[in-house]
This record gives C-alpha cells, sequence and structure tokens, in this order.
C-alpha cells in the first residue's frame, strides 16, 4: 500500500472507541488524511507498542532529532458532549506488532483566555471548522491490531482489521520521526482521560 502522509494527529475517545484523525497540514486548507476506529481494549497495547519502537529508534539512531518537549503538549484538554480530544501530533527497519490503539492529538492553534497566562485549548467543533474531512472519510476504518516499522527519518503505521478469513491492512499511515513522540504523549493523555 500507498498509504498517506500525516503531520499531526487528533485524538478523540468515546464510550467504546478511539478515534485517531491523522491530519495533513501541509498546505492550506489543512485536511485529515485517514481517519481509524480503534477499540478501547487494544489502546494500552499500541502505546507499549509505540513505546518499544522509539526505544528501538533510539538504540539504532539514537535521539530523535529536533524532539518536541512532551509538556508543551501536555496543556490540557477540551470535550464535547462523550468526546474528548487530544493534541495534533506525528527498511533498515524494525518492526512491533500489537494490537490497535486509540488516542488523539492536534495541532490546531489553541485561542488564549482572557486571564493571564493561561492557555485554554480550542473548543473541538472550532478544531474541526478548519479541517477539511472528506465525506467518504466521516465513518473512518476499522481497525484493533497495528503494525509499526520506522527507518532513520519516519515511522510507518499499518492499521490492521484482522477477521476471518484474513487479516488486511485498512490504513497506512506515515509520520517524520519528530511527531512520534507528540503522538505517543496525545495517545497517553487520552487513555488516561477516559
Amino acid at each position: 500500500g500507498r498509504g498517506v502522509f500525516a503531520t499531526a494527529v487528533i485524538v478523540l475517545h468515546g464510550t467504546h472507541e478511539y478515534t485517531i484523525d491523522f491530519v495533513q497540514s501541509l498546505a492550506r486548507p489543512n485536511r485529515v488524511a485517514s481517519r481509524i476506529i480503534l477499540p478501547p481494549a487494544v489502546a494500552n497495547q499500541f502505546v507499549l507498542a509505540l513505546e518499544q519502537a522509539l526505544e528501538k529508534y533510539r538504540a539504532s539512531f539514537g535521539e530523535i532529532p529536533h524532539e518536541p518537549k512532551s509538556q508543551q503538549q501536555d496543556q490540557g484538554q477540551s470535550s464535547e458532549k462523550d468526546t474528548a480530544p487530544s493534541d495534533i501530533s506525528q527498511p533498515e527497519d524494525t518492526t512491533s506488532t500489537k494490537p490497535v490503539t486509540e488516542n488523539t492529538t492536534s495541532n490546531a492553534p489553541t485561542p488564549e483566555s482572557n486571564s493571564s497566562n493561561t492557555t485554554q485549548p480550542a473548543p473541538i467543533a472550532d478544531i474541526y471548522d478548519n479541517l477539511k474531512l472528506p465525506d467518504d472519510m466521516l465513518g473512518g476504518v476499522y481497525a484493533n491490531m497495528a503494525s509499526i516499522s520506522h527507518t532513520g527519518s519516519e515511522f510507518c503505521f499499518d492499521f490492521i482489521a484482522q477477521f476471518f478469513p484474513r487479516s488486511a491492512v485498512t490504513a497506512r499511515v506515515y509520520m517524520a520521526a519528530p511527531r512520534v513522540p507528540e503522538l505517543l504523549n496525545s495517545l497517553k493523555r487520552s487513555i488516561n482521560a477516559k
């Protein structure tokens, strides 16, 4: 599969699923390149697989270049109804396979409140008002497993639906290596907030 390149992620969670919107923000308007629907039961396994993949990356290539500080991303979440977003994030190869996970990240700017030095996340409706989300993507694709691989410059996520009679890759997403720690932090925040 060809896959899509993402520069950011928005993670939404409900009672029974996580929705991961991989966003391309290279040109305006920003657009959702791939929407993945994951069951909650596999979220922790995906986070563990992503942590292991990052450890293997660092063992092979050293520290991730220009890795953002995770605390800049940990400044809160907004919610609407049953959905809570996190922040937008992103072969000599190492592969880990674990069931799929759920979470969100958002690269959308957050408006400042009137109180001094307090930053409030943008309401989720405002974030999506500024994103192009094609109608054929509204339902997303389901996955209950993911495979993670990487090179020195990017990570590849294969989202897989594992059903009888055979498994199938439902989406392939590429992210630049410096964006992946943000994805991991967003997933963790979304899981912990649920």
